[in-house]
């Protein structure tokens, strides 16, 4: 796929569930989420934010509709081809960081998609060192801060330079400096012909950043101007 194309388009999504006995809702009339672009997506907790992110991610299925990579249906695709073309990022960082050690947990990745032990522990080093992680390689990944594993798995996440990124709540545990890194990084990114996706409140981050910001309100996304 050429990435300066790679876009994601979701179309006449809609998607249920049962929740505590409730049934929630969703539904995504028309959307593109563009290459080389930062769209943001604000709204109040339970308006669907993250449900969009898992979507957009292929981690849930919708009940009808498409979400397109590069104007290809995903719907047949298993989760690893997926995860070939976009980086996710959960709200918990916990529940994405598996390695017992930091460097492991980012080289990894790029080991099982075949490069060498020592060509990955490079590559991992360089990412750690960027985010200011170099410091704890030889810590135990669940001694880690929250801060610390934020800032891990977006590493791991952005290691093996997939198309697209969905980033729910990145900017959590991060303070002022880390929050500068991580805008720098995405924008590195989005040079380089990257799509990103960010599920936040936080939106002093994401208007610094420059982003298409939109928002969701009871299961549906509004434009900036509707809101």
């Amino acid at each position: 796929m050429d990435n300066a194309q790679f876009g994601l388009e979701m179309r006449d999504i809609k998607f249920s569930y049962k929740s505590k006995g409730k049934r929630e809702s969703f539904e995504l009339i028309v959307d593109d989420f563009a290459p080389r672009s930062c769209t943001a997506v604000l709204g109040s907790n339970g308006s669907g934010k993250t449900t969009l992110g898992k979507l957009a991610a292929g981690i849930l299925k919708p009940n009808s509709g498409r979400v397109l990579y590069n104007s290809e249906d995903i719907a047949p695709w298993k989760l690893g081809q997926i995860g070939k073309c976009v980086g996710y990022l959960f709200q918990e960082p916990s529940r994405q960081i598996f390695a017992p050690y930091p460097l492991e947990e980012v080289a990894l990745p790029l080991q099982l998609r075949g490069m060498s032990k020592d060509e990955s522990e490079s590559r991992a080093h360089k990412l750690l060192a960027e985010f200011e992680l170099e410091n704890i390689i030889e810590s135990t990944t669940y001694t880690l801060s929250r801060g610390e594993k934020q800032r891990l798995a977006i590493a791991a996440a952005m290691v093996c330079e997939p198309h697209f990124f969905v980033l729910d709540e990145p900017t959590t545990g991060l303070d002022k400096r880390m929050r500068k890194i991580l805008a720098k990084t995405l924008q590195t990114l989005m040079d380089k012909g990257k799509g990103i996706l960010i599920i936040s409140h936080d939106k002093e981050f994401v208007e610094e950043l420059g982003a298409d910001i939109r928002f969701m309100e009871g299961g549906r996304l509004l434009s900036e101007e509707t809101a």
